[in-house]
């Protein structure tokens, strides 16, 4: 076999340009590595909700009779005072009608039975009659002031019933479903309501925080009423994901734990100019919280191994595994870290997945 070998200065020459290639071409440090510090972040949390109207009123009629008028549509914006409904009023203006003679009969017997007491008491003075037949037509007089009082009250209570026919709305907002029609018998044990009006100028939101949530929140602001008095405003998220354009309060909490959940009701406060938050929607509310000296790094800085969490920290130029505890933010990018690290530590800051424990780096 024939062998090809390099002349000598080649050789040479070659094997001086491969050293000095070597010595122009330092490690570069590790850009994936760096020191994590303290900084405020503001996190938001979630919480499922339920609105209400700040009056949802069940319309239900005072007095029996048929419904003669609808007055009102579903969903037409009423004002307090305003009639949404009219029973049959003919029986109740007879029953008015009736009241008014039987107080002109009950003013005239009274009238009457005064002169009576008034003659028999002169009479008595004169010493013409016993005190007996004084004090007869005294009573009689008493008994038919007594009547005309009887008489008044009963008028009172048929123009109230008359009244009754035309159901008013009791303050401002919007009709509900209306369920009956003309010509449906009403009376004021119905089981179903005419209907319902929702003041909706201002929306109450009811959601639900756990035992631990509310002591928490209490406990960094010192007190429910300090809570209530110095929490941020809250969002509303609606249900096709949009944000609502008005921020709303925290108004109150429960001050009952529900045994069967643990939980205890909140309920926050939104205006609703625009009528966009309906009476029995489902949305959820966004509370920020300010967190002082978080320690916050990226979510690629850690890896898991049945469910807890690892970050690798730089020691003496090697990779030391490390288990630590997170919080999420709802970037979906970043943690917030409650143990394990702390300000100052080198860590690997990206693609902490595909590190080795002892690894050396740079």
């Amino acid at each position: 076999m024939k062998k090809f070998l390099l002349p000598a200065a080649i050789l040479v020459a070659f094997m001086s340009c491969s050293g000095e290639r070597h010595e122009e071409e330092p490690r570069s440090a590790d850009d994936r590595i760096g020191n994590i510090s303290r900084s405020t972040i503001t996190i938001f949390s979630t919480y499922s909700a339920s609105i209400q109207g700040r009056q949802d009123i069940a319309i239900l009629p005072e007095i029996a009779g048929r419904l003669v008028e609808l007055r009102v549509h579903e969903g037409e914006q009423v004002k307090k005072g305003q009639v949404l409904f009219v029973i049959d009023q003919v029986p109740f203006l007879a029953a008015v009608e009736t009241a008014k003679a039987n107080v002109q009969a009950a003013e005239a017997g009274l009238s009457a039975a005064e002169l009576v007491y008034k003659s028999r008491t002169q009479l008595y003075n004169d010493s013409i009659i016993s005190e007996y037949e004084m004090l007869l037509a005294k009573n009689e007089w008493l008994s038919a002031k007594a009547g005309l009082a009887q008489a008044k009250a009963a008028l009172v209570i048929a123009e109230n019933n008359l009244n009754y026919t035309e159901v008013k709305s009791p303050s401002d907002g919007v009709v509900g479903t209306l369920p009956l029609r003309v010509g449906a018998m009403v009376a004021p044990s119905m089981p179903q309501p005419l209907t319902m009006v929702s003041d909706n100028t201002e929306m109450y939101v009811y959601f639900s925080m756990t035992e631990g949530q509310m002591m928490q929140t209490i406990r960094q602001y010192g007190s429910p009423t300090q809570a209530l008095t110095q929490m941020p405003d809250v969002s509303l998220q609606l249900c096709d994901g949009s944000l609502y354009t008005h921020t709303g309060r925290i108004e109150t909490f429960s001050g009952v734990i529900d045994r069967q959940t643990g939980a205890v009701s909140v309920r926050a406060v939104f205006p609703n100019p625009e009528r966009l938050l309906l009476s029995g929607g489902s949305c959820d509310v966004v509370i920020p919280q300010e967190l002082q000296d978080a320690l916050v790094i990226p979510q690629e800085a850690t890896y898991e191994i049945q469910n807890k969490v690892f970050a690798f920290r730089v020691i003496d130029g090697k990779a030391v595994s490390t288990m630590v505890s997170v919080v999420p933010v709802e970037d979906g990018k970043r943690y917030i870290v409650t143990n394990g690290l702390q300000a100052g530590d080198r860590i690997i800051l990206r693609g902490a997945g595909l590190v080795r424990d002892g690894e050396e780096v740079e």
